[in-house]
């Protein structure tokens, strides 16, 4: 590809794949476009696209599991920036590239982890399932609505196994919360609450800037510019824009696509059946950090349910002081994390009764005092490692991962909408048969002759 410098050059690339396979073939063969089910023995060839902070902890997690059990290994990494292309081939002794679409032609490639910035997900994500590969997709799982209905589609069609990287999904809180809910313990659900505050005195995303990197930059210090913006607007080179993407809209959508998906995406899964918003609007604004961000350093969404109950979000990162994350019921209030953190494991959740309106049938049966109820612990305080073991047994078993693209895709919608909502400055309607966002109410929209 033009402009790739110091990087292998795609006859050595392919070299590699052959290479690869030949040292994996007495281990097991790789697993076939056609989705069979692997047996035990198997070993699942991952290749990573995005190797950058996030992509390196995810490449982390993947070679404990590698070294540890032998269920899959990292054969190939990639990224826009040769620096990370030369330290994951280092560190994860595999092959490199600047391009992830080498990545996706190798045919010993099974899954693909992608930890790109969001406005790549979809693209890759898309292009991968296209080439028989199954998907870890880091969240937010899109850029737009559109790109979420797509990888909806596009997973139906190609009967892939996509799991959206939202790895607090795999706590055991929100599944035993969703039992609780599915039992009846807080009657009928009302609304859910949930918040992210971060405080910093640089300033939410500002990443260091490494000055020698760039798309002029020599041997290790090389950025494909170009590549990187992708999708994007095309702009020329900012070294603002490339580290702290998440503070300009081409590329994220600030708190709600970076933090409020950890928000978004559990409360789903309790919910029981996931649900995506009818109505949504959002607040907040630019406070404190007066650097040329696109993005409000203090964010609010309300989202709307057919079902009878609404979502409230709140964030800041200019103070750090959460509010519990819980959810309201006409018979009692389920409190899943009280510190208020959705990324930190909590070793309970709580169920506290309405007592004034509880019936003797409910005191019967559940008692009218709270009730804590133990939550399992992940080991190391992090979910990661468990999230990834699910999406891998998932490759073998081809059943639904924890988060599946149907309950990320609903997440999405509430998500992408709140920021649709805060942009625009006005409420937003959801049309689920057709996934359109209007800002006329269903009712009043014209029809049809």
């Amino acid at each position: 590809m033009a402009g790739i410098k110091d990087s292998l050059n795609r006859r050595e690339f392919m070299k590699g794949v052959a290479g690869v396979s030949a040292v994996l073939a007495p281990a097991g063969k790789a697993l076939a476009a056609s989705g069979r089910v692997p047996s035990p023995n198997d070993r699942i060839n991952v290749a990573h696209i995005g190797i950058g902070g996030r992509g390196n902890d995810l490449a982390s997690e993947y070679w404990k599991i590698a070294k540890k059990t032998g269920q899959c290994q990292i054969v190939a990494v990639c990224d826009v920036w040769q620096r990370h292309v030369s330290e994951g081939k280092k560190n994860y002794q595999c092959d490199g590239t600047l391009d992830y679409r080498e990545v996706l032609g190798r045919s010993d490639v099974d899954a693909v982890v992608i930890a790109t910035p969001d406005h790549w997900h979809a693209k890759i994500a898309l292009e991968a399932m296209d080439h028989g590969k199954d998907v870890y997709l880091e969240k937010p799982m899109t850029h737009t609505i559109e790109q979420a209905r797509q990888l909806v589609e596009k997973v139906k069609e190609k009967k892939r196994v996509l799991q959206v990287g939202s790895q607090t999904t795999t706590a055991d809180q929100w599944h035993k919360a969703r039992q609780v809910i599915a039992d009846g313990r807080i009657g009928q659900m009302i609304m859910s609450q949930g918040s992210y505050h971060r405080n910093s005195n640089r300033g939410e995303w500002n990443y260091p800037i490494d000055p020698n990197a760039g798309p002029e930059g020599k041997g290790d210090d090389y950025i494909d510019w170009k590549m990187w913006l992708g999708p994007a607007p095309q702009r020329p080179w900012d070294a603002d824009r490339y580290f702290r993407f998440r503070k300009y809209w081409d590329y994220s959508g600030g708190t709600a696509t970076d933090l409020f998906y950890h928000v978004a995406a559990p409360l789903n899964i309790c919910w029981g059946q996931a649900q995506f918003p009818t109505r949504v609007m959002a607040g907040g604004g630019n406070y404190v950090f007066k650097d040329g961000r696109d993005v409000p350093d203090t964010f609010h969404l309300i989202g709307e349910y057919a079902a009878g109950h609404s979502v409230v979000l709140t964030s800041s990162m200019a103070n750090s002081q959460h509010i519990p994350g819980l959810i309201r019921g006409h018979e009692g209030t389920l409190v899943m994390v009280e510190h208020g953190e959705f990324e930190e494991s909590t070793p309970y959740i709580i169920v506290r009764p309405e007592k004034r309106v509880i019936s003797d049938d409910y005191k019967a049966k559940w008692g009218a005092d709270e009730v804590k109820i133990p939550v399992e612990q992940v080991e190391g305080d992090d979910p990661t490692g468990k999230h990834i073991q699910n999406f891998l047994d998932c490759v073998r078993s081809r059943q639904k991962p924890t988060l599946d693209v149907e309950t990320g895709a609903r997440a999405q919608v509430l998500i992408s909408m709140s920021v649709q909502s805060y942009r625009e400055g006005r409420v937003l309607y959801f049309d689920e048969a057709t996934w359109k966002v209007s800002s006329t109410p269903p009712a009043a929209r014209p029809t049809a002759g």
